[in-house]
């Protein structure tokens, strides 16, 4: 009896090690959309990393007083129309600048990131329906500053 239970436990356990490793690479690629929507004005992958009802904002550090001021918030059709002036204004940024993603937890349907960007850092809340993750939150500061970059 005890070879049928560690059997089907050790079965289990590789079941569930193979679904993490599967949602972490399908939430990397999400983060990796997101970067791509914003540094090469795809909208196809913004749109593919975004809900519809996304939330973002942050912190901007003002140049002339050095403090973090509120930035307003961003919505999906702010995202989307940013990435279409980076990509009609030809402004987008290359493979060499900044961009690092960090899957930080995750669960059956939320999970939580960390972007390192040319801009700051974000850190975002996606969820998982019919088995695509998508960023639902995101609350970024910046502008990044090089003890960030070494983390």
């Amino acid at each position: 009896m005890k070879p049928i239970i560690y059997s089907l436990f050790f079965a289990l356990t590789l079941f569930v090690t193979a679904q993490n490793s599967s949602d972490k690479a399908l939430i990397e690629e999400t983060l990796n959309n997101y970067i791509d929507g914003f540094y090469k004005g795809d909208s196809l992958k913004l749109k593919a990393a975004l809900k519809p009802r996304l939330y973002k904002f942050g912190y901007w550090k003002n140049k002339n007083t050095n403090a973090y001021e509120y930035s307003s918030q961003m919505t999906f059709d702010e995202a989307m129309a940013y990435a279409n002036r980076v990509l009609k204004n030809n402004n987008q940024k290359g493979d060499e600048i900044i961009r690092k993603v960090e899957v930080l937890d995750s669960g059956n349907h939320i999970a939580a990131g960390k972007i390192t960007a040319w801009w700051g850092i974000d850190f975002v809340l996606l969820s998982k329906e019919d088995g695509k993750w998508m960023i639902e939150q995101v609350i970024w500061e910046g502008p990044l500053e090089k003890s960030h970059v070494d983390k």
